[in-house]
Order: structure tokens, then C-alpha cells, then sequence
């Protein structure tokens, strides 16, 4: 297998490129540089004489905040990048598996989300996410659109390092309690993206771990296993004032995954522990 990952240097990129590797598939992992995805042109040089089988499409723009104001760059990347990616597709005919969000969804749902519920984002970088979606969907047949929520990496910045780092030098934190979904472990999800890549049950699926909590719990749950004495206050998010909207439901179900016989990532918080085991070891 010849796999082409974008954004390799990313959480989840870096995770799959690995996992894929001690598989044995032969990977191509390009810096933003060597393969610029609004680059037509280059992205075209960069494969002469290579024949993929899989794109792996983990880069996009996900300063989420900063898309409601770099709307342009937002778009070039995670709309007008996707597509230039879709036509690579093309031309090999190579499945594409595009990694996609929660935020493509308005967060107004009482239950968990199921994929074809009605697209609703309520930011730049979801809407930009569901066109990227769109466009897939019409241009191709050969494709896994994954939609994935609160993303978790050994590679990179994330909530829970974010939550380590300001404990060393707080004693109280305030952390939302009103948005509720599931976090997604990089390691998890790049096991299962292998299963996409062996796989020709195409379609939209939702993967992200099992369990559901809010912000406040994961918190709550981070300090609990690394027994750090701290206090977590709930806040809603009225009381945190963000450039982008966020959805307060971003539950998913993963219930089309196990009816195409793929497997579940594990629960949350068995992967946090985990994890948080991992980030030790790399210190």
C-alpha cells in the first residue's frame, strides 16, 4: 500500500504516519512546504511517477477562533486545499479518507448526532469543514468522510497538555461544564483509519472515542489521575467569551461503525489514562 498523509507533522497525521508505517504500508508524509495543498501545481510535481492507493487528508486550517477573521486563508486551505486534493484522487484513483468535525453540526440536537443529520455550522471553520465535505461527496465514490471532535495527540498542543501546563502555576481553574461530546485520541482513531485504508464500505462515519463528558469533566478527570490538588469551577459558555460559536452538543454516535464492522475506539477515559502514561514517558 502507497498512503499519502497530509499534515503528517499534525496530532493526528503524526500518529497515523507512524501507525501506518509499522504496518508496513510505504508512506509519503510531506512538510506544508514540499506539498502545499492550495498548490495545485506542486502537489503535482511532488507525485511524478507515484502511484497511491490511499490519501490520508489530515491537514486543514484549525485555529478556529482565527478563521472568523482569516475567512480567506480559512477557505483556501480547508475548502480550495481539499478539492486540488480530491482531483490527486482522481487522477490515481486512490481512495480518499478526509478527516473532518463535530462542527459541522449547530450543536442544537438533544441526542447524539448520526451522519445524516442536517449540517448547521455556526463557524467559519466548521462551514469551511462542510463545504470540504460537499465536495467530496460530488466529486467522488471511493471516499471515508470522519468526523472527529475535542482531537488528542502525544504531537502538538492540546486541552489536556493545556490543562497539565496551567496547573503548574494555578490553584483554581474555571472550565466549561455546557459543552458535552467526546474527546478523540490520535493514537485510537489512526488504528481505525488503517481499517478505513484495508476497506471499501465508503461513506460518512463518526469515530471518536466512547463516553461522553463536558470540558469540566475531562478536566476534572486529568487532575483525578495525575492527583493534582486543584479546583475546578464550572462555567458555561456564556462566561467564555470566544470570536467563534461552539456547539454545546457535540455527541456523535458511532453506532454506523459497528454495523459495518469496524472497530470502536475505546472508551475516554480508559485512553486518557493511558495517554496521560504516554506524556510521561516522553517527558
Amino acid at each position: 500500500m502507497i498512503a499519502l498523509i497530509t499534515g503528517g507533522n499534525g496530532q493526528l497525521g503524526y500518529d497515523v504516519t507512524n501507525y501506518f508505517l509499522e504496518k508496513g504500508a510505504k508512506v509519503l508524509s510531506p512538510s506544508s512546504k514540499e506539498f502545499d495543498i492550495t498548490n495545485a501545481e506542486l502537489m503535482d510535481k511532488y507525485l511524478t511517477d507515484i502511484n497511491l492507493d490511499v490519501i490520508i487528508h489530515c491537514a486543514a486550517y484549525t485555529a478556529v477562533d482565527d478563521a472568523e477573521s482569516n475567512k480567506d486563508i480559512n477557505y483556501d486551505v480547508n475548502v480550495q486545499g481539499t478539492k486540488n486534493i480530491v482531483e490527486i484522487a482522481k487522477k490515481h484513483n486512490a481512495k480518499l479518507i478526509y478527516i473532518s468535525t463535530d462542527y459541522v453540526f449547530d450543536g442544537e440536537k438533544d441526542l447524539p448526532y448520526i451522519e445524516t443529520d442536517k449540517k448547521n455550522p455556526i463557524n467559519e471553520y466548521g462551514n469551511s469543514k462542510s463545504l470540504a465535505e460537499d465536495i467530496i461527496i460530488s466529486e467522488l465514490q471511493k471516499y471515508f468522510i470522519v468526523r472527529i471532535s475535542w482531537v488528542i495527540g502525544i504531537n502538538g498542543k492540546n486541552f489536556v497538555k493545556t490543562m497539565l501546563r496551567l496547573s503548574e502555576k494555578m490553584d483554581t481553574l474555571s472550565v466549561i461544564d455546557d459543552q458535552v461530546g467526546s474527546p478523540t485520541f490520535t493514537s485510537d482513531l489512526s488504528k481505525l483509519i488503517y481499517e478505513f485504508s484495508l476497506s471499501d464500505r465508503f461513506g460518512i462515519y463518526h469515530a471518536t472515542n466512547e463516553g461522553y463528558c463536558s470540558w469540566n469533566e475531562l478536566a476534572t478527570a486529568i487532575f483525578k489521575l495525575k492527583n493534582i490538588d486543584i479546583n475546578v469551577n464550572k462555567i458555561s459558555t456564556s462566561e467564555y467569551k470566544t470570536a467563534a460559536k461552539r456547539p454545546l452538543n457535540s455527541r456523535m454516535s458511532k453506532d454506523k461503525l459497528v454495523k459495518n464492522g469496524f472497530t470502536t475506539l475505546p472508551h475516554w477515559k480508559e485512553s486518557l489514562e493511558r495517554y496521560l502514561k504516554e506524556l510521561d514517558g516522553v517527558k
